[in-house]
């Protein structure tokens, strides 16, 4: 296997290890905790989970981005972001400390206001860290970053459950959070050797700014766009109705942002050590594209036609409601692989400026989908993204597509013989789950199986490219970690 290709294996198997076992672990606590805990009480920590994102989004400010794309970071200028992340995760804390009252008036929530100002520390931890992870990612080094997430992802859920038992309720949730954050920052300040100089170089920070500010911006109006139907859902619904829709979005997390950010964060700095080769560089990102999008039409299509048994088997009937976004938000969810691998090409070419216009430009179309959710219902408001989302992929598809001669054309009929493939085997899923007799828990076991079966028969019968692919991949990996630890 090359060096580049064994390199790009051993990132996305840590990487996925790494988020996997996150989110695995996040959706067992997830479950136990929607059975202790009221769809009320996961609507209010839904209300407040935009204002976290956005400050997140500029503590981060994009450096973490322009420091990977960066050949040959110095110490100066991890120091010099180092200590721009801290200054902004105290001021970001005390924004939102000194704003709880407005947002628990907005929401006409008061229960918020302590929720809020508790909550905010998270930034202060989260900017602390994230040179640190920044530097891990650089260095494609996901094995430490997954030890080091399930740790705390382990921990902090044994103590939400203790806590959600004990009758803390939303509070449980709060500090779910707060404490892997803090665990994964220790651990990570702990067993990374970077620490930074006391140093500060405005000559380094206008150089990542320059490409790290249009990042910003355009991470920000995707951030936004991102939880603002929470905002929406919170405000003109209720916080119940909010907590349907996000126990639907977490399920529909864990397959879709979850590939998503394995993906992107190994293919973000791979990609950057062969940005200026364009042949090999169009033959990886082709490569990345088809393999993503069978594993994620796959898994999407699948979770769809199984909505119903997997909610009320897994967190119970009083979450029925959750059902139809569930199965709305899959095929929202079937784009974002897909975007994040376009947008990426655009920052290994260097045109975080050309990322910005597009951001706005998508976002601006998106006005019209607000629109739908305050006047007519969340199930419409769904569907409009869907298609804003196939308009959005379009617009990055194109001009990502230019810079490795890649098309938009050429990736449709690429994807396309995936996206069939996952389509007949979601038709026949459904088509048994019409008829199967059993519980719900049978019922979901059966169409499970049936579906892995649907799969791999298919692609053993007609040779599908991506799906060998894969299975090289697969089978590489074991024969090199069979040979690693024989030794």
């Amino acid at each position: 296997m090359s060096s580049l290709k064994q390199k790009t294996v051993n990132g996305l198997s840590w990487s996925f290890i790494d988020q996997m076992g996150n989110l695995g672990i996040s959706f067992i606590v997830g479950i136990i905790l929607a059975r202790l805990l009221s769809p009320r009480e996961f609507g209010l920590i839904g209300m407040i989970t935009v204002f976290i994102a956005i400050s997140e989004s500029f503590i981060n400010s994009g450096f973490s981005n322009a420091l990977i794309r960066k050949q040959n970071c110095s110490n100066t200028d991890f120091s010099t972001v180092f200590y721009f992340n801290l200054i902004f995760g105290f001021l970001f804390f005390g924004i939102l400390y000194s704003s709880a009252p407005a947002i628990s008036f907005f929401f006409e929530e008061q229960e918020l206001l302590p929720i809020i100002r508790v909550t905010a520390l998270v930034l202060i931890i989260d900017s602390i860290s994230i040179i640190q992870r920044t530097i891990l990612t650089k260095s494609i080094n996901f094995r430490l970053q997954a030890k080091i997430s399930i740790i705390s992802s382990t921990v902090s859920g044994i103590i939400a459950i203790i806590m959600a038992s004990n009758g803390y309720g939303i509070w449980s949730l709060v500090f779910q959070r707060l404490i892997r954050q803090l665990i994964n920052s220790i651990f990570l300040w702990i067993w990374n050797n970077w620490r930074p100089k006391l140093t500060f170089s405005w000559v380094s920070f206008k150089e990542l700014f320059g490409f790290g500010s249009k990042l910003l911006i355009s991470g920000l109006i995707d951030t936004i766009y991102q939880n603002i139907y929470y905002l929406i859902i919170g405000k003109f619904f209720s916080a119940q109705a909010l907590g349907y829709y996000t126990k639907a979005d977490d399920f529909k997390r864990i397959p879709s942002q979850g590939l998503n950010t394995v993906i992107s964060r190994v293919s973000y700095p791979v990609l950057s050590t062969i940005q200026d080769d364009k042949s090999r560089l169009k033959i990886n990102y082709q490569r990345l594209i088809r393999s993503t999008m069978y594993i994620t039409f796959v898994l999407m299509f699948g979770m769809a036609v199984v909505a119903e048994p997997l909610i009320i088997t897994l967190i119970g009937g009083k979450w029925r409601p959750s059902i139809i976004y569930l199965q709305l938000l899959c095929f929202v969810g079937m784009m974002y692989p897909l975007h994040a691998l376009n947008l990426n090409m655009l920052q290994v070419a260097g045109r975080s400026d050309l990322f910005l216009r597009l951001e706005i430009i998508k976002k601006l179309l998106a006005i019209p989908i607000i629109i739908i959710g305050i006047y007519w219902s969340i199930e419409a408001m769904i569907l409009s993204m869907i298609i804003n989302d196939l308009i959005a992929y379009f617009l990055n598809s194109r001009w990502s597509g230019k810079f490795v001669n890649y098309s938009t054309k050429e990736q449709v009929l690429d994807i396309l013989p995936s996206f069939f493939l996952a389509l007949s085997m979601a038709i026949t899923v459904y088509l048994l789950g019409l008829i199967l007799p059993f519980t719900q828990l049978w019922n979901l076991i059966i169409q499970v199986f049936l579906g892995v079966i649907f799969v791999i028969t298919i692609g053993e019968l007609f040779k599908h490219k991506d799906y060998f692919y894969i299975k090289s991949i697969f089978l590489e990996q074991i024969n090199y970690l069979r040979s690693k630890y024989a030794k």
